[in-house]
């Protein structure tokens, strides 16, 4: 461990920031631009990162981690342990600073607040705490906050935090608990899912007590103790802070942009099938907005690491996300896509097109006549696109010309669509065939995938209908 002494905070800026970039919800914006004393401003490029909105407006946001020192020695972990690297920590007070005066030069519109574990899960989730608490409430920052919440915290902790954040997340990290144990023995399963419990059954509390629409698929016991309708009710904790009355919170919802987590992707040897199933029942039974997938670096030389001469598995990573997709908007199940008997993704091609070509039975479909959830199942049309079709066919028969000019990838979904009982050109309904024509479109690789990428931008929110690669953004919005 290298410890420099007296550092300043451009320079804790810098090493935090760099330790932060290995996170997948998003990613550093490239750009190192300083002010030449002719124009106003400058951009800097440690810190700065850029997400989007579910409208598919570009966010700009403060990425840090609060400190790259960690108690833990995960395997997979450039800031573990065991590594000889630069350690920093910020202060409340310094991370509370450097989002005002990043806001203030309208360099950025929120914060992502990562960490390591600093003498303990507690002690971390305190400092973290006191500066939300900073931000919130006595520089009154309305704007964006993502923030992690620590595996075996205090579930105290966790609670007071997701009054401040607008959306937490706690990381899996790994896809089983039997790959936990290989290469993160410090870390345990239940105390991974008992905050994403918590944080579950909270928003539920919240969302029922403030008469909103319930979201959630079944009810749950508060793990915490504390109920919403008590809303005077004053709560303290181990930091030190002045306790606040939840009356003067309950106006912001509880975590109102929800959590995520994140699943790192070819450390272990976990099949496709057995990570869309964890996947598929994170969404079924937590209630979570987003599953990242993170294709494993090997930043550090362990021999219990795999050995990854091509590179991180990208091409793999955006298999699962197409996949995620048609879980969360599509309504696919994994048992459709995957089983036991075939266990992985198609590298070649997306996984609608590959089960399309697995079920030919069901098609073709007809355009003027198919529900939405018939249409969204075929290849080249999506959620967009499928109901535009709904509501423009109620006024008119369309033609293949009409589905051009509504946003239709025709040179997928022409295989498996007819219009007026007829298709666009004499096609061979038959798996080879198809298989063979798809093939050969330009875009089956993502723009990009094969090259020495590090890191990728990915949404915080809900909608991934805006990426940093034009071909990506098509593959996904129109599976």
């Amino acid at each position: 461990m290298v410890i420099q002494e007296q550092m300043s905070i451009q320079r804790k800026l810098e090493i935090l920031s760099d330790a932060a970039k290995y996170d997948v919800a998003c990613t550093s914006s490239g750009v190192d631009r300083k002010g030449n004393g002719s124009s106003m401003g400058n951009s800097v490029g440690c810190g700065i990162c850029h997400t989007f909105s579910a409208d598919g407006r570009c966010i700009s946001l403060l990425k840090i981690l609060y400190t790259n020192e960690c108690i833990f020695d995960c395997k997979y972990c450039a800031n573990r342990s065991s590594n000889d690297v630069v350690r920093a920590s910020f202060t409340p007070e310094e991370v509370s600073e450097l989002t005002m005066e990043f806001y203030r030069r309208n360099y950025i519109e929120g914060l992502f607040l990562s960490s390591g574990i600093l003498v303990s899960p507690n002690h971390t989730m305190e400092l973290i705490l006191q500066a939300l608490r900073l931000l919130r409430e006595v520089h009154h920052f309305n704007g964006y906050i993502h923030c992690k919440a620590i595996p075996g915290a205090d579930p105290e902790l966790i609670e007071l935090l997701g009054w401040y954040a607008d959306r937490m997340s706690v990381n899996l990290e790994l896809p089983t608990s039997e790959s936990l144990k290989e290469l993160a023995p410090h870390k345990s399963r239940k105390n991974i899912l008992k905050p994403i419990r918590q944080i579950q059954l909270r928003r539920e509390s919240n969302r029922e007590f403030l008469g909103l629409p319930d979201k959630s698929i079944t009810p749950k016991k508060i793990i915490t103790g504390h109920e919403d309708g008590d809303i005077k009710e004053i709560i303290t904790t181990k930091t030190g802070l002045v306790p606040y009355q939840r009356n003067s919170m309950i106006k912001r919802n509880y975590v109102p942009a929800g959590q995520s987590t994140q699943m790192i992707i070819g450390a272990t040897k976990e099949s496709d099938y057995q990570i869309m199933s964890v996947s598929e029942a994170l969404y079924d039974n937590f209630n979570l907005k987003r599953v990242f997938y993170s294709a494993f670096m090997n930043v550090n030389q362990d021999s219990r690491l795999p050995v990854t001469t091509d590179g991180p598995p990208l091409l793999r990573e955006h298999r699962l996300y197409q996949a995620d997709w048609l879980l969360r908007f599509y309504g696919f199940q994994t048992k459709e896509l995957l089983d036991e008997n075939h266990p992985n993704f198609n590298v070649f091609l997306d996984p609608k097109c590959d089960w399309a070509l697995r079920h030919l039975e069901l098609f073709p479909v007809e355009v003027n006549k198919a529900d939405y959830f018939t249409l969204l199942r075929v290849p080249g049309i999506g959620t967009n696109s499928a109901q535009r079709i709904v509501a423009a066919r109620k006024s008119a028969v369309l033609g293949f010309h009409d589905l051009k000019r509504l946003g239709i990838v025709l040179k997928r979904a022409v295989y498996f669509i007819t219009c007026n009982g007829m298709t666009m050109y004499p096609i061979k309904i038959e798996e080879n065939f198809i298989t063979r024509q798809l093939l050969a479109l330009k875009d089956q690789l993502p723009l990009g995938i094969d090259k020495d990428i590090t890191y990728r931008q990915l949404s915080l929110f809900d909608d991934a209908s805006f990426q940093p690669e034009q071909r990506i953004t098509l593959k996904l919005a129109n599976i």
